[in-house]
């Protein structure tokens, strides 16, 4: 059997910066938690750089840009001052997501159906930048038409749906939900990742989707990372995920 390519780690640091933020002071620095990431086995850092700034700041975002010997992913809003902060700052990716202020995390994709013509303007501007464009939207085949359409080189399917699904019947049409937007993304030329709410007891059957080129994953890696180290914690997702892509459908992990 034909191995599977590498499937790539994006790390969200966006959590350890929570904690910081908690006491407004210095400490955990995210900046050294992205070197540890990488050290780890990480391919790229995630950072979402929110409204409110509850938690990553400016300042991280430059200090990562600088220093990081991964791909940047910048997590952002698809408005004015987010699009104007991404070209000054000039990450390797910019990853559009929806925001609202009360949520706790993101909740669901963008709606590209609905919000076509806004995010178009966006995703035009950071392309002629040079900078690669990935829209975080539902596994439904209307939103991998539209991402299509509006032109962005790569789509993040969100995962929360399957993370949250509480019976097998649950997870496996959520699984296959997953399977068949990364399939009809990956025929229509589209890079394809995936991430929210995954962790290392879940991860292996959306590691096991062939079309899946990486996944970014930030909460339960910081989580772990209190108990053993951000390095560590890193080593430890990069097997559960190795062991997803190691052969085989992944509805043998249902």
């Amino acid at each position: 059997m034909k191995a599977e390519p590498m499937l790539r780690l994006g790390v969200n640091i966006d959590h350890v910066a929570t904690v910081r933020q908690a006491r407004r002071g210095h400490h955990p620095d995210p900046v050294i938690a992205a070197g540890l990431a990488v050290v780890g086995g990480a391919s790229g850092i995630t950072v979402h750089l929110r409204e409110d700034r509850r938690h990553i700041q400016e300042r991280d975002v430059r200090l990562v840009r600088a220093t990081t010997t991964a791909c940047l992913n910048l997590e952002m809003a698809a408005v004015e001052e987010m699009c104007r902060f991404a070209l000054d700052v000039r990450p390797d990716e910019a990853t559009l997501v929806p925001e609202k202020r009360e949520e706790l995390t993101t909740e669901g994709g963008l709606d590209l159906v609905t919000h076509e013509r806004a995010v178009r303007e966006i995703a035009a501007r950071l392309l002629d930048a040079g900078i690669l464009v990935s829209l975080f939207i539902d596994p439904n085949p209307r939103q991998v038409e539209a991402a299509h359409r509006i032109k962005a080189q790569a789509i993040e399917l969100q995962t929360g749906s399957y993370s949250e699904a509480t019976t097998r019947e649950d997870r496996k049409a959520r699984l296959v939900e997953l399977a068949e937007a990364a399939l009809m993304a990956h025929q229509l030329g589209l890079r394809v990742h995936a991430g929210h709410g995954l962790d290392y007891q879940n991860v292996q059957a959306v590691a096991a989707i062939p079309q899946l080129e990486e996944l970014n994953i930030g909460h339960s890696i910081v989580s772990r990372s209190i108990l053993v180290g951000m390095e560590q914690a890193v080593r430890q997702m990069r097997q559960a995920m190795d062991q997803g892509r190691g052969g085989g459908s992944w509805e043998r992990f249902i």
